[in-house]
C-alpha cells in the first residue's frame, strides 16, 4: 500500500501486479518490438541500396553536369522510381523506430501501434517495388538492344520474389486492418 501513497493509482498497481512474462500484452509488446527490429533492419539496408541508387546516374553525365541519356523515358522513370522508393524507405524505417520508442499502454495497442505497423509495411513495400522499377529502367541501358528480351524474364522473376512475400505478410495485413477497425477487448 506504500506505493499508493507515492502517487499510483489503483489501476496501475493491479496492471504491474499482472504483467508477467505470459501477459497477452507481455508477448504482444515482445513480439511488436520483435518485428519492428526486424522490418527497421531491412528498411535500413534497401534504404542505403536506394540511396546508392539514386545519386548514381545511369550513362554517366555531360561536363555540364547534366546526365547523358537525360532524354530517354527509361531515365525519367529511373529517377522518378529511385526517388520514391528512398522517400517511403525513409518513412518506413520512422515508423518502425516510433513503435520501438513508444511506451507500449494499452490504449496504445487498439490503434496507435497497429496503424504504425500497417502504415510501415505498406511503405515498405511501395519502397520495394519502386526500387525494382528503377533497378529494371537502370539495367535497361546496360543490356541496351544485346539482352533486353532475354532480361525480361530475369525482371519477372525478380518482381516475383517480392509479390511471393507479399502474399506471405497478406495475413499479418488483414490481422492488422481488423485491430485498427474492429474494437478488440
Amino acid at each position: 500500500m506504500q506505493e499508493i501513497s507515492e502517487g499510483l493509482m489503483k489501476e496501475e498497481l493491479v496492471d504491474k501486479e499482472k504483467l508477467g512474462s505470459d501477459t497477452p500484452r507481455h508477448q504482444g509488446g515482445e513480439w511488436l518490438s520483435k518485428t519492428s527490429k526486424s522490418f527497421s533492419l531491412v528498411a535500413a539496408f534497401v534504404a542505403t541500396i536506394a540511396f546508392i541508387a539514386s545519386i548514381t546516374v545511369p550513362g554517366g553525365v555531360k561536363g555540364s553536369g547534366t546526365p547523358i541519356l537525360e532524354s530517354h523515358q527509361a531515365f525519367d522513370i529511373f529517377a522518378a522510381s529511385s526517388l520514391v522508393a528512398l522517400g517511403f524507405l525513409v518513412t518506413s524505417l520512422f515508423l518502425f523506430l516510433s513503435i520501438l520508442t513508444s511506451r507500449y499502454q494499452q490504449n496504445n495497442f487498439c490503434s496507435d501501434l497497429p496503424k504504425k505497423l500497417l502504415f510501415g509495411l505498406t511503405s515498405l513495400f511501395v519502397s520495394l517495388v519502386s526500387m525494382l522499377i528503377s533497378f529494371c529502367g537502370g539495367h535497361f541501358f546496360v543490356l541496351k538492344d544485346k539482352l533486353k528480351n532475354n532480361a525480361l524474364p530475369v525482371y519477372a522473376i525478380t518482381c516475383l520474389k517480392v509479390i511471393l512475400f507479399a502474399i506471405a505478410q497478406f495475413l499479418l495485413y488483414f490481422d492488422l486492418l481488423r485491430a485498427i477497425y474492429k474494437k478488440v477487448p
